[in-house]
């Protein structure tokens, strides 16, 4: 194993428990476009949204509203300002252990870049929101890298950002599948899959987790034993 220099972490359904409140504003937003509840037309979008999470969130209205892009930014829209608003009601929580391995991380010399499918503007509002914001290095979203998950653009974007030499020495955490595909994809030695969001384990093995684990709080453990391994390795090599 290569020691890590950087963890790229997903943020809702791995660093904060927010599924309810991102579910909630894709259902407010195609509702403004003619899609309901209780209609089969809303049960597939829902499974769509399901299907995409983690990718950027204007590619998953377009996967809703295929060959109608005026539809897509409009829903688009409404999603940001209903999830924006009710960060503003509520906050953000993180999840369980978030904050301890965050400082586990930092005090390991590991760099932190939180990666994300919403825009630039809604991250925005979520760093403003965040009380552990300072312990970031890097946070991307897709504007910042070109194109969103399950593409690797953002994981390589981050390394780049942070001066990583090698893709062996950044390790990945999400919730999806797509979370997943972008660090496989990427070339990150560590995908870990963790099981407080959206996916099941099977969805994030089929799309390329080396570790499954419970939660974020398990994620530097993972990374100091690996770099522990890599110690001895080198040492008996000498």
């Amino acid at each position: 194993m290569t020691p890590v220099k950087l963890a790229c972490l997903d943020l809702a359904g791995t660093t904060i428990g927010d599924i309810a409140m991102v579910e909630r504003a894709f259902a407010e937003a195609i509702a403004t476009q003619g899609i309901v509840p209780g209609t089969s037309a809303y049960a597939r979008a829902m499974v769509h949204v399901h299907r995409s999470r983690g990718c950027p969130k204007i590619e998953v209205f377009r996967g809703i509203f295929p060959g109608n892009e005026a539809q897509a930014q409009a829903a688009n829209l409404t999603f940001e300002r209903s999830y924006e608003g009710a960060i503003e009601r509520t906050g953000l929580i993180p999840l369980p252990g978030t904050v301890e391995a965050l400082d586990k991380l930092r005090s390991a010399g590991v760099k932190i870049a939180l990666i994300t499918g919403f825009s630039r503007s809604t991250l925005g509002r979520v760093l403003s929101t965040l009380p552990w914001a300072d312990k970031l290095d890097l946070a991307l979203c897709p504007q910042d890298a070109g194109r969103g998950r399950p593409y690797p653009d953002m994981v390589l974007t981050a390394g780049l950002r942070a001066g990583i030499e090698d893709v062996r020495h950044v390790a990945v955490a999400g919730d999806s599948e797509n979370d997943m595909l972008c660090g496989s994809r990427a070339g990150a030695s560590i995908v870990a899959g963790v099981l407080t969001g959206v996916h099941s384990r099977e969805r994030m093995l089929s799309g390329g987790a080396t570790h499954i684990l419970d939660s974020i709080a398990d994620f530097p453990t993972l990374i100091l034993s690996s770099e522990l391994s890599t110690q001895k390795v080198a040492t008996s090599v000498w």
